[in-house]
């Protein structure tokens, strides 16, 4: 059962939206059509998708901007964007990365600007015919775009479980129905189903050790002072699906197991530890620091060792590092403390991925 925090966090991550602007290319209009008004804006959900905000694009374009008649040929499955900057944008990545990407990759590109709480629009330049499909892949429709994000669950279900047991088991009403919560931004329908696929957060599985020997209160460990295993819970899981999304650079995956080596093979030890009277150790929580100061050390510099104490330093701190890049996840800069059993539960797309976009600080 999802608790409550779960579901907040999960809902707000739904809610997110981001500005687009849309403006038809100007050489690519259909003969008499209203060049003063080619431009669309919409607030597109971030778990969405490009093919999925056509159809009210084009109702807009059949009202108010194109000829009917002239426009009477086009047809949808032949449209594509790129970035104002000539950027062919990938349909089958969900809109909040995209916007994501391109944002950082801009301020990347472009001088420091003053910092604004108002996020300023994306600028999309929408061609109406002869889609470079050897580069989109599959032509950009609502019915390719379906199956690329099935395969995105059934691939997040594998990484995560060490199987697709749960994916293929579910009805072909119920898969269905996670595809239409999205493109009906349906929050409740898409999460029925997709519950039982994703993991609640839950908390990283902790125990009670034995008092220390001699103590008038030890006793020998019993079953008490263990939690049950959380089957469904996110520290319970195989790994995290994680996508990292770098700066005018590939995209790259890695595997992320919910807790650290120290505790891999914890459940699997705890009758052991029980008749043994030897405590048990948890797991430590894998971290976004820890995850990146690994596979990114030149961007993320893990932090050095504290210096060992002396007379006039008791208490030596660990040096500061420079923190020359940041993590943005669903548009939030995460903290280096988050740890990713709780990202990926509550904070992953709606295809089951952990999508974070790595920026760079410019100081």
């Amino acid at each position: 059962m999802t608790d409550y925090n779960t579901t907040l966090f999960r809902r707000l991550t739904w809610e997110g939206t981001v500005p687009l602007e849309i403006r038809v290319d100007p050489k690519e209009l259909p003969a008499n059509s209203n060049r003063g008004l080619e431009c669309y804006y919409v607030q597109a959900p971030r778990v969405s998708y490009l093919p999925l905000i056509v159809p009210e694009i084009r109702k807009f374009l059949m009202d108010v901007v194109f000829d009917e008649i002239a426009a009477k040929g086009l047809k949808d499955e032949e449209w594509w964007f790129e970035s104002e900057e000539g950027t062919l944008l990938k349909w089958h990545w969900p809109i909040g990365v995209i916007y994501d990407n391109h944002t950082i990759s801009a301020s990347i590109r472009s001088s420091p600007m003053p910092s604004t709480s108002t996020p300023c629009p994306m600028r999309l330049i929408l061609h109406l015919a002869a889609p470079p499909n050897d580069k989109l892949f599959l032509s950009p429709t609502i019915d390719a775009c379906k199956q690329a994000f099935m395969n995105q669950l059934k691939e997040a279900d594998f990484i995560r479980w060490g199987n697709t047991r749960r994916m293929t088991s579910l009805r072909k009403a119920d898969q269905d129905g996670l595809w239409e919560g999205i493109r009906e931004r349906d929050f409740d329908d898409y999460w029925r189903v997709a519950s039982k696929l994703m993991p609640f957060a839950g908390s990283p599985l902790r125990s009670t050790s034995p008092p220390p020997v001699g103590s008038s209160l030890s006793r020998p460990l019993s079953a008490d002072t263990v939690s049950t295993p959380e089957r469904d819970g996110a520290y319970s899981i195989r790994s995290v699906p994680v996508r990292i999304y770098l700066p005018d650079g590939p995209v790259l995956q890695e595997l992320a197991p919910p807790l650290l080596e120290d505790g891999k093979r914890f459940w699997q030890d705890v009758l052991q530890c029980i008749s043994t009277e030897r405590p048990i150790d948890t797991g430590t929580p894998h971290t976004l620091s820890h995850f990146f100061s690994n596979h990114f050390a030149l961007l993320f510099p893990p932090r050095p060792p504290p210096p060992p104490p002396s007379r006039s330093n008791p208490n030596p701190q660990a040096p500061d590092v420079p923190e020359l890049a940041y993590a943005l996840i669903q548009g939030v800069i995460s903290p280096p403390e988050a740890e990713l059993a709780w990202l990926g539960s509550c904070m992953a797309g709606a295809d089951g991925w952990l999508n974070i976009c790595v920026g760079i600080n410019r100081r």
